[in-house]
């Protein structure tokens, strides 16, 4: 996009902070589980934006890799030297996802007018040269009457040349015979920002399952979700919507395994299925890690580089 994005390290931080301040136990619970308060220091956040500013150059992401960090978060002003760095970094630190340009989708019928759709569309387009708009609606006359609202409000807007540019490239307006279609045809874009404008927002809610986060009825809108109510605007792009969601707590979270074998018991009967297998897939090696085992702990006599019976 052309804009710097003063939220996007705010929202990048308190993801970070509060997972910080789950694992410190700086959330407090109810006696019914639920969450009453995260602490998360000020202090810390003004340090925080007094150092970096509100939005990182190529070079300041780059000296991530000569730091402590342990993942990189967040999306630069152009997608282009946001996913080179993010491709740099990707290996010696993590990183969140390959946040692209932003991308719109609104998804309305009858129930709404023609100039709450335009503005909604090049709201979201005024991002950039190459940011996707889409209008998916089952009415034909509330699509051509989108199309020349777009007209009408393209000659007021001041950031008309960049929205322009972006609708007349990229935009769409898509007329479906049935909400199962629009369903259909939402799912297989997977647009990065989803406004839901129809008399069964709840049950696009509910069947939807591509998507960067969903704005549901005509008094939610993209611009809210990004700048106030979150709850953070770093989200899939280009159909990633497909296989993740967008930043959030649990991407500075990770999964650790453990496993123990307790009795001799089982250490054998353990022991000989999985010399078995190894055998099966010629891991002798492996097989043998096994076997030693089996007759330690079981008493058997397996032959050396053979399967446990």
């Amino acid at each position: 996009g052309k804009y710097r994005l003063a939220k996007t390290n705010l929202m990048g931080y308190l993801a970070s902070m509060t997972t910080e301040a789950i694992l410190e136990e700086n959330i407090r619970y109810d006696r019914g589980g639920k969450p009453v308060e995260v602490v998360i220091p000020y202090q810390e956040f003004i340090d925080f934006i007094e150092t970096y500013g509100l939005d990182l150059s190529d070079g300041e992401k780059a000296d991530i890799r000569e730091s402590s960090a342990d993942i990189e978060a967040g999306r630069l002003e152009n997608f282009v030297s946001a996913a080179e760095a993010k491709r740099q970094l990707y290996g010696s630190v993590g990183i969140d996802l390959f946040a692209g340009p932003t991308e719109t989708m609104v998804i309305a019928d009858t129930t709404v007018d023609a100039e709450l759709c335009a503005t909604d569309l090049l709201g979201q387009a005024e991002h950039g040269y190459n940011s996707p708009a889409v209008l998916l609606t089952n009415s034909r006359k509330l699509a051509i009457e989108t199309l020349a609202e777009i007209d009408r409000i393209l000659a007021i807007l001041p950031t008309a040349e960049t929205a322009r540019t972006s609708w007349n490239d990229y935009g769409e307006v898509i007329v479906c015979d049935t909400y199962d279609e629009m369903l259909v045809v939402a799912n297989d874009i997977a647009s990065e920002h989803v406004q839901i404008m129809t008399d069964r927002d709840d049950w696009f809610l509910e069947h939807m399952h591509s998507y960067g986060a969903l704005f549901l009825g005509p008094r939610t809108n993209v611009a809210n979700g990004d700048k106030v109510i979150g709850t953070n605007h770093t989200l899939p792009t280009k159909k990633a919507g497909r296989y993740t969601g967008g930043l959030w707590v649990g991407k500075f979270l990770k999964t650790h395994s453990y496993q123990r074998i307790t009795t001799d018991e089982a250490a054998t009967v353990i022991g000989e299925y999985g010399s078995r297998l190894c055998m099966l897939e010629g891991f002798v090696g492996h097989a043998e890690q096994c076997n030693i085992r089996v007759r330690r702990y079981g008493g058997k006599n397996v032959a050396y580089g053979t399967a446990a019976e």
